[in-house]
């Protein structure tokens, strides 16, 4: 079973940057494609960034410029520079192996004005 589990949420000022790691576990063939989710209330799971083994980034308009995915062996990442107020959600890891989706717990990033 695939656990993930993340770290780096908490409060920044707009402008500010915060750095999300999120550490999987538990397969012993590789983690597939690694990406990053948000949810704000009152609406979807949206996705911020994924990138496969191969290294191919996919980053979403509202982030690109900004946001920035790697990822090294188990570990997936996301820096976030020139946070916006409008960024504010919990922050979702997830991982897609074999047709399946691992979520990990999420984490919070509030960005005050």
């Amino acid at each position: 079973q695939v656990q993930l589990v993340e770290s780096g949420g908490g409060l920044a000022q707009a402008g500010g940057s915060l750095r999300l790691s999120c550490a999987a576990s538990g397969s012993s063939f590789g983690y597939g494609t690694m990406g990053w989710y948000r949810q704000d209330s009152g609406n979807g799971r949206e996705l911020v960034a994924d990138i496969t083994v191969g290294g191919t980034t996919n980053t979403v308009d509202a982030v690109k410029g900004r946001f920035t995915i790697s990822r090294d062996k188990n570990t997936v990442y996301l820096q976030m520079n020139s946070l916006k107020p409008e960024d504010t959600a919990v922050y979702f890891c997830n991982v897609r192996l074999f047709g399946a989706n691992y979520w990990g717990q999420g984490t919070q990033v509030t960005v005050a004005s």
